[in-house]
Order: C-alpha cells, then structure tokens, then sequence
C-alpha cells in the first residue's frame, strides 16, 4: 500500500561544514549555529520565588535563508537535580540583506510571538512586533532577548511583559556549544 521512501535529501545541519553550505544571507547569523547547553535562573513579580533550569538550544539551517530554531528547559533543584519540564519553544530566524532579523516563536502554551532585531558582530537583539494568544494562553504582551556569543559560550538575556506587568528581566541563560 505504501511506497518506500527515500532518506530526507535537504536535512538540517547545526555544523558548519557539515550538510548544506549555508545561504549566504545567513552569514550575519552563523555564530548562533550549533546546538547549546546550559543553566540559567528566571524571576518575575508575580512569581513566589526564583527558579533555576537547564535548557538545550538549537540553531539549524537547511540551506536556504533562514535558521530553524528550536530551545527546551526543565527545572533543577539547588543541586541540579531535575524537578520538571519548564519552558519549550520553536521557530524561525529570517536574515534580511541589510542584517535585520525577523523572527517567529511559537509556544506551546498558546503564544505565538513575532519579533524584528538586528545582528551586530556577536550579538543578537530581537523585540516583538505582535504577541498572538489562543483563548487560554497566559496574557503576554512583549517580550525582548538578546543574544551574546562570546569564546564558545552563549548568554541569552530574556525580558517580558505579561499579566499586568511591564517589559522587564525574566532569564538569563548561559549556554555552551555542544558537538
């Protein structure tokens, strides 16, 4: 009834040199390239207390002109021990010819965030533009990240405006890149 099927001719690759070469407008963009490991703590107002997590990042690309991307997180205790799964996203980074940014992240929560920014050197900012919630999504109202990679690290600063608060510091992650 069904057909063989071949093996994925176009996967995604997370290595330079490895897979497709990149699209050249991604060149602004491929210090982000990779897949990352890291710790990082969250706060906000309407939180009880502080949390620490571990998350994994990835950055891919297909050849074509815009980067895959996709992060997970889980809680850890004081001793690093797991607690739960915590934050989960994924998404596309587009490159303009100018090294504008235009990115889409979508939630499992129900929110959907679309963002602009630009890429200078090593460094990444995006803001959003338009935060789309289902029915029973959490209201968010903003969100601004940067990124920062720096001697084989990454650092991603994360600030929100949700549930009546204004846009202020939510994460930060220190994440180092994996094989």
């Amino acid at each position: 009834m069904f057909e063989s099927v071949q093996e994925n001719p176009y996967p995604d690759s997370h290595v330079l040199g490895e897979g497709p070469d990149p699209h050249p407008l991604l060149a602004p963009v491929l210090p982000l390239l990779g897949r990352w490991h890291g710790r990082g703590r969250g706060e906000y107002p309407t939180l009880e207390q502080d949390f620490h997590y571990e998350q994994e990042v990835t950055f891919s690309h297909d050849g074509r002109p815009f980067l895959r991307y996709e992060a997970r997180a889980w809680l850890i205790d004081v001793a690093g021990a797991p607690v739960r799964p915590a934050g989960r996203e994924a998404g596309w980074w587009r490159v303009t010819p100018d090294a504008s940014l235009e990115v889409v992240l979508a939630h499992p929560t129900g929110v959907v965030e679309t963002y602009v920014g630009r890429a200078s050197g090593a460094e990444f900012e995006i803001e959003t533009t338009d935060v789309s919630l289902t029915p029973q999504a959490k209201e968010v109202t903003g969100t601004r990240r940067r990124y920062t990679v720096r001697d084989g690290g990454m650092t991603v600063v994360h600030d929100m405006a949700a549930v009546g608060q204004p846009l202020q510091h939510h994460l930060t992650t220190h994440l180092l890149r994996r094989p």
